[in-house]
């Protein structure tokens, strides 16, 4: 079975060679995999990922859009989407593959951040429960493609909760499957916002959108108060 990593980036030129290099160290000699950049950005992520033995593709701005983009460049039978700050475990092919041997479709690493201090930590330990705000993009996607076909893929309409809004219509279909191995990705944003106060507005943003809120709302409220 072919995995096609799909990575969506904008303005991560600081971040994207530090990822690719880990992704690639990871892989090793597999032949049995790719991995497409799917870039909205006008910076030079492009340009450092063509470095690597990668596809990009170009892509309007919007994670959801950009990971559509990604899939339908996609040649392999498993599509497995992480952010550009984001490292997987070693061997996180294998732990997947092995997952979809076993019957699953569709599933998620758990989380670790990079900080030490032990309220991420603990923001990271709750990431192996099933519940809705214990899930995030962060903790990358495994899907196979056949599934993300027939679920129709991310919705584009979104602008923010894509991420939560496919696992909800994953489950529909089948078993979500949390793995258990961890990626680590960037505490950037706790740091620069504040570990609490980061933490409380993204609680308001699962509410808002549990509630139904408009997406131009959740929307407004995240650039409003997340640098």
């Amino acid at each position: 079975m072919k995995t096609s990593i799909i990575i969506p980036t904008f303005e991560e030129e600081r971040n994207i060679s530090g990822t690719l290099t880990g992704i690639c160290r990871a892989l090793g000699n597999r032949s049995d995999t790719e991995i497409i950049v799917s870039d909205a950005g006008e910076d030079r992520t492009s340009a450092i990922a063509s470095g690597f033995p990668v596809r990009v593709v170009r892509s309007p701005k919007g994670r959801a859009v950009q990971m559509n983009r990604g899939a339908a460049a996609a040649t392999g039978d498993l599509l497995y989407f992480i952010h550009a700050d984001t490292q997987p475990p070693a061997c996180f092919v294998e732990t997947i593959l092995s997952s979809v041997n076993d019957g699953s479709e569709a599933g998620c690493f758990q989380l670790t951040f990079d900080d030490p201090h032990w309220l991420m930590q603990a923001y990271g330990w709750f990431t192996r429960f099933p519940f809705p705000v214990c899930r995030g993009g962060d903790q990358s996607l495994f899907i196979t493609k056949s599934l993300f076909e027939r679920i129709g893929g991310f919705d584009e309409s979104l602008q923010v909760m894509e991420d939560i809004d496919i696992i909800e219509r994953i489950e529909k279909e089948t078993p979500f499957r949390i793995l258990p191995r961890s990626v680590v990705t960037s505490a950037r944003k706790y740091r620069v916002n504040g570990r609490v106060r980061l933490q409380v507005i993204f609680g308001f943003i699962h509410l808002f959108y549990a509630l139904g809120f408009d997406q131009d709302i959740i929307a407004k409220y995240y650039s409003d108060n997340i640098e």
